[in-house]
């Protein structure tokens, strides 16, 4: 078994949602740079893979929303999970290594508001560490360079 697996998947069970939600954006982000190496070398089968794990992880996020309790924030949230979904199909087709380097983006941003939910959450339970954290993935997030904001 992979060691980096067993350690996320330990990790995610002792988080809070949000820290699922947040582990679960740096899948996403991870099966999107997998597919831009394998659209990169050629590797349709790895590509095709890594993006159809991809559209899974973004259902899972979709399929988790509560409409209800969630408001405003829930529906922005389904139609950010639309255009990724969208955006994942497009690159396929188009072979598109400029839509994959924007999907990344926009996750990350995301995420990095997550990780700001998080981090608030914390500072009324101290001597906890965000996901990010205990992943030791801090160093992942990064500006969108695509300019989108999205209301969460």
């Amino acid at each position: 078994m992979d060691a980096n697996l067993s350690y996320r998947t330990s990790s995610s069970r002792a988080s809070s949602g949000v820290g699922l939600v947040i582990l679960l954006y740096e899948q996403l982000v991870q099966d999107l740079r997998r597919a831009l190496t394998a659209l990169d070398s050629g590797a349709i089968e790895t590509r095709t893979f890594e993006l159809g794990h991809a559209l899974e992880v973004v259902g899972q996020l979709q399929g988790r929303l509560d409409m209800q309790a969630g408001g405003e924030v829930a529906h922005n949230l389904d139609r950010f999970y639309s255009t990724v979904i969208a955006g994942i199909l497009e690159a396929q087709v188009k072979c598109s290594k400029a839509r994959l380097l924007g999907l990344i983006d926009d996750v990350l941003s995301l995420r990095e508001a997550w990780l700001e939910v998080e981090r608030k959450m914390l500072e009324s339970t101290p001597g906890t560490q965000p996901a990010a954290v205990r992943s030791g993935t801090t160093d992942e997030a990064q500006p969108s360079s695509s300019g989108r904001k999205w209301n969460v």
